[in-house]
């Protein structure tokens, strides 16, 4: 099967042909780091997570690189407000944004390249800007002409002389036309500089992109991406500086992703409904937030909500109980699967793991089309249950494969992680209390071990027939948020 890309530059589906035999380069905009990681940023990175990991899946060794714009006006507005080094604060807001992505269970990029250390390379490649013609000096500043690239406005679609009609009055005399953008700014005092040639100064935002992607990965690379409002003029400005300078084609495909709506209305501080991911992540679960973005194509506009979560969180409890159930036969045998000895409900299930498996790669080959994706595997969900339901002794055999099946490709939506939260010590707090209940000699330290005495405690009841015991454990943990599921290998619970 083919794997084809939308690319924005083309605007249409192509397949996708990497530069170098089976790699893939991927260069996508990162953070600026002047306050925590928001649900804008959580979008993104879910969405190129995803387009990662099934290159992964498809064998591809790829390398993906993201910035860090750790220089930048808004940077240093926020580090003269609080009387700290702008450097020293974007170090902090590094740090932290990349721990708010962990905490999401985004996997991290290959390597995050800073502008700060990057600043000669960029000098570098706007000397070559100059020299070929496409920037000039003013009072200390470096612009770029875009009069003088003449396919400036082909990702964006726009035209220059319509730009040039629409575009409002510029204060800064010092440029020749008002969509000229700087490559250098002119140091002001107390912010931080670095020498040039054309004297103390920093880069302007669109040159560190164009730098670090060609330093990291080489012109002309596979994918750039970024959101939707990177288009333009970021991008276009990404573009025209790095083919102004060295005369070779940048990126060969550009993906976009869709911006976030909160409530039908775009986020925005002004409008009060700006989340942080730790704002949410105290009150949802990160894997429920995950399969929130990857149920909704990486071009598309996502509206976020509490109902939408909430109808996401019952879709991922159903998965988790098929995973559960498949995983009980599953510990049943270490033996490979034995087909000649399955029955017809056996083959018949064979079968249809097979065709969702052929579905599933079907749809991610489409452009990433991960709610088609999503349908295949709540039909295998379906599938499942119909023949665990009428199936008195499922083959363990099967039931691994099939296990191992929804695993592969569960990890390719960002399903199925090992969670990296700390223990809730309001939770901890309630559990502490019920363990009294039941065993008031009990020393608990971490949620893990409330849950082994109660699940224990529970288990006991049962053998004794003591029902209202094991039925008042059991509710007393789903009023904490914790599901049990008896299996045959023994209880098992999860947080909800």
């Amino acid at each position: 099967m083919t794997l084809v890309v939308y690319n924005s530059l083309s605007r249409k589906k192509e397949k996708f042909v990497p530069v170098e035999q089976g790699k893939v380069k991927m260069y996508i905009c990162g953070m600026t780091v002047y306050s925590d990681a928001h649900l804008g940023h959580a979008r993104t990175y879910v969405a190129f997570d995803i387009i990662r990991r099934y290159f992964e899946y498809k064998s591809y060794d790829v390398n993906y690189v993201q910035n860090i714009t750790d220089v930048d006006d808004k940077i240093i507005a926020a580090a003269t407000k609080e009387s700290v080094d702008p450097l020293e604060y974007s170090e902090r807001y590094t740090k932290r944004c990349l721990q708010d992505l962990d905490a999401l269970g985004i996997r991290r990029a290959d390597l995050y390249p800073k502008a700060s250390e990057t600043i000669p390379d960029m000098i570098t490649l706007i000397k070559q800007i100059i020299t070929k013609g496409y920037g000039y000096k003013t009072d200390g500043d470096v612009y770029f002409a875009v009069d003088k690239f003449p396919d400036y406005g082909k990702l964006s679609g726009q035209n220059i002389e319509e730009m040039k009609a629409g575009a409002r009055i510029d204060p800064d005399k010092k440029k020749q036309s008002p969509l000229d953008f700087a490559l250098w700014k002119a140091a002001k005092p107390g912010e931080p500089s670095w020498d040039s040639p054309w004297g103390k100064g920093r880069p302007g935002w669109h040159i560190e992109c164009s730098t670090m992607s060609g330093k990291y990965l080489g012109f002309p690379f596979d994918i750039h991406g970024g959101g939707m409002d990177l288009r333009f003029p970021h991008h276009e400005n990404e573009i025209a500086q790095a083919e102004a300078a060295t005369g070779i084609p940048f990126a060969n495909y550009w993906m976009h992703i869709g911006l976030l709506t909160i409530d039908g209305e775009k986020m925005s501080k002004s409008l009060g409904n700006f989340y942080n991911v730790k704002d949410i992540l105290k009150r949802w679960d990160a894997e429920i937030v995950r399969m929130f973005f990857a149920q909704a194509h990486y071009r598309s506009p996502p509206d976020f909500s509490e109902k939408a979560l909430t109808d996401v969180k019952k879709g991922l409890d159903r998965i988790y109980r098929v995973k559960e159930k498949l995983s009980s036969y599953a510990t049943k045998t270490s033996k490979p699967l034995d087909e000649p000895s399955l029955s017809q409900d056996d083959r018949q299930y064979l079968e249809e793991i097979g065709q969702f498996h052929h579905q599933f790669e079907e749809a991610m080959n489409d452009d990433f089309n991960t709610p088609k994706a999503f349908a295949v595997i709540f039909e295998f969900v379906n599938a499942s249950n119909r023949y665990l339901d009428k199936t008195d002794s499922p083959n363990a055999g099967l039931c691994k494969h099939a296990l191992e099946i929804l695993l592969q490709l569960g990890n390719i939506l960002t399903l199925f992680q090992k969670k990296q939260e700390r223990d809730d010590p309001t939770v901890l707090k309630h559990l502490q209390t019920l363990v009294k209940t039941y065993d008031p000699d009990a020393t608990v330290r971490a949620i893990k071990d409330a849950m082994d005495i109660l699940l224990e405690k529970r288990e006991e009841a049962r053998r004794q027939k003591a029902w209202k015991t094991a039925d008042d454990i059991r509710n007393r943990l789903h009023e904490l948020g914790f599901e049990i599921q008896d299996t045959d290998a023994g209880p098992e619970w999860r947080k909800i």
